[in-house]
């Protein structure tokens, strides 16, 4: 019985070991894209930073994101940015993109100017943003959801961040 026993031990540690030989994966989360600054430039655009976060263990290689952005309760603008970008695991770029919001949206953003750095807006985006994780051949989407506020920076004017 107690020889039964070892190789009964054995083998399963056996098996252990070769479970351990094949590659190791790394774990891939969805990223998170943000609205950092919002610029805007005489003539009614907005010039827009976003903030793409990858929250993978690996790197991924980040190529487009294309959704909607709602400021305060107003209808959205779409968003199609080309971001063309290698971002390490647990790290965060930017990609820039020029926008014509609303009326209604530019009339937002011109009403916060007028409170100063103790106003807010909210604002959310909502998406996907396309990625090729490192070690992997096909790229994959992944659904993005992101609410903030923005402020206005105080001594830079139209310009505003988000924390």
């Amino acid at each position: 019985m107690r020889r039964l026993t070892i190789v009964r031990v054995a083998a399963l540690a056996g098996l252990t070991l070769l479970a351990a030989c094949g590659p190791a994966k790394k774990s891939v989360f969805p990223p998170a894209v943000t609205l950092q600054e919002v610029t805007a430039k005489p003539g009614g655009a907005w010039h827009l930073t976003l903030r793409v976060r990858n929250n993978s263990y690996g790197g991924m290689s980040f190529d487009r994101f294309q959704g909607t952005l709602q400021v305060g309760q107003l209808g959205g603008v779409l968003l199609d940015a080309n971001i063309s970008q290698d971002i390490p695991s647990f790290a965060a770029d930017v990609t820039r993109v020029d926008i014509l919001p609303t009326p209604e949206m530019a009339k937002a953003l011109a009403e916060l100017a007028t409170k100063g750095s103790a106003g807010a807006l909210p604002y959310a985006i909502e998406g996907r943003v396309t990625g090729t994780p490192e070690k992997e051949d096909k790229p994959s989407t992944y659904p993005v959801h992101g609410k903030s506020w923005l402020s206005p920076v105080p001594g830079i004017p139209d310009t505003y961040r988000s924390p």
